[in-house]
């Protein structure tokens, strides 16, 4: 557990019970916390913090999270760091909107403290694994995948992946030709055990696409199953 008393979490939401109980638990587990409860001074504390993670509130006065987060993804010092969504709003558009802007994960008010610190070890845990310097160079047509870098380039210009999107890539692309369940995915690139909405791998795999640009149709959706990186693709010459 020593690794994680390194680890920095900002918690941004404009109730000050709930992020007492949020910064109570994530003490308990040994992380350094800097709590916000005024969402027009996120992003600046974020700069001087530089967390390892944000968790974020959506509903708050004057700046909701989904703008918050559209702004840390637009600084480069922010851009990378994973952002889970804390809030009141259960339904689905809502979920696809926060994984849309940016999001890494999505719980819902009321929430178990127990739950959050299980997400929010396991986001903490891909991001770190994401850099493994024992990953190998892969190479499919216009996508380069490099581990040791951490770093995707198309066609030799570099792309910006999250933590969880390079994870999922690397996975596929390590799988190239099989089929990998959205019940995989979310054991092996989310490292979630539990039931969760599968639509989350669905909304990644799009946002994924969309950064992949000419190369997107390598990624395949297999109807009714999961997804599959092609053995081949028949437009590349």
């Amino acid at each position: 557990m020593s690794d994680q008393k390194q680890k920095r979490i900002l918690v941004v939401d404009d109730e000050p019970d709930v992020t007492a109980l949020i910064t109570y638990n994530l003490r308990g587990k040994g992380y350094a916390v800097e709590a916000v409860n005024d969402p027009n001074q996120s992003v600046g504390v974020a700069r001087s913090f530089l967390p390892d993670l944000v968790i974020l509130d959506v509903m708050m006065p004057d700046l909701s999270g989904i703008q918050i987060c559209r702004m840390l993804r637009a600084d480069p010092k922010l851009k990378a760091v994973p952002v889970i969504f804390l809030t009141a709003k259960a339904e689905e558009s809502d979920r696809i909107q926060g994984f849309e802007v940016g999001a890494d994960d999505y719980v819902c008010k009321p929430f178990s403290p127990k739950e959050l610190m299980m997400r929010v070890q396991s986001i903490l845990r891909r991001s770190s694994e994401g850099g493994s310097p024992e990953m190998k160079l892969i190479v499919c047509g216009g996508v380069e995948l490099d581990g040791e870098r951490h770093e995707v380039k198309i066609h030799g210009t570099p792309i910006e992946l999250t933590a969880t999107e390079f994870k999922l890539l690397r996975l596929l692309m390590e799988r190239r030709g099989r089929v990998q369940t959205r019940e995989h995915l979310l054991i092996n690139v989310w490292n979630y055990e539990t039931e969760i909405e599968t639509r989350t791998v669905d909304t990644h795999v799009r946002r994924l696409r969309e950064k992949l640009g000419p190369e997107a149709d390598w990624i395949e959706t297999i109807r009714g199953v999961g997804y599959r990186f092609a053995e081949r693709r028949s437009a590349l010459t």
